[in-house]
């Protein structure tokens, strides 16, 4: 995941045509599938039939279908149809997203921040989140004059244990992890 630069935030994706009355497949991002339907209606944006592409629709109807999503969207009735939407990212302004706690954070909250481990040595700068099968992990790009000749640091995201404090206000997230590795 990479820091997004406008309001506009990718929790999904469209896949494959689905039957010939115009369904797709859906690709979700969201932490629980399902919950992408509940910001609608979505901008698609990418490249379909060669053009780039920005267009807001909206979700007639969806189910799960074995262990994926499928969806039909507005005026997309045929298979044809459906086809020029195939690849296309499902973006929802992040004004949509709910307000967490004072103690949580969306991913894309993480990305720039400053890590600093707890003997106080700056690590660089989160980059991107990379998941993984076992945890996420913070990508953090060191600093150019890192002292141990890194250029980047791949730092488990397992809080209590390696991620001790991620401050917003400061723009700061503090770590147990050692400098040299």
């Amino acid at each position: 995941m990479t820091k997004q630069t406008s309001d506009a935030l990718v929790v999904g994706h469209i896949g494959a045509v689905y039957g010939v009355k115009g369904w797709l497949k859906i690709q979700s991002f969201t932490e629980n599938p399902e919950d992408i339907f509940e910001y609608t209606p979505w901008t698609l944006q990418g490249n379909a039939a060669r053009q780039t592409t920005e267009e807001a629709v909206n979700v007639v109807q969806w189910r799960r279908h074995n262990n994926g999503l499928i969806a039909q969207l507005e005026g997309i009735n045929d298979r044809e149809v459906a086809a020029t939407k195939t690849g296309l990212s499902i973006c929802i302004n992040a004004e949509k997203l709910p307000e967490l706690a004072d103690d949580e954070f969306y991913w894309r909250d993480l990305i720039g921040l400053r890590v600093v481990n707890k003997q106080g040595y700056d690590m660089g700068v989160v980059e991107q989140i990379m998941p993984t099968a076992a945890n996420d992990v913070l990508v953090v790009t060191a600093n150019s004059n890192d002292a141990f000749g890194k250029s980047e640091r791949l730092i488990p995201f397992v809080q209590s244990q390696y991620i001790l404090d991620v401050d917003n206000e400061k723009q700061q997230i503090q770590v147990d992890w050692p400098a040299d590795f």
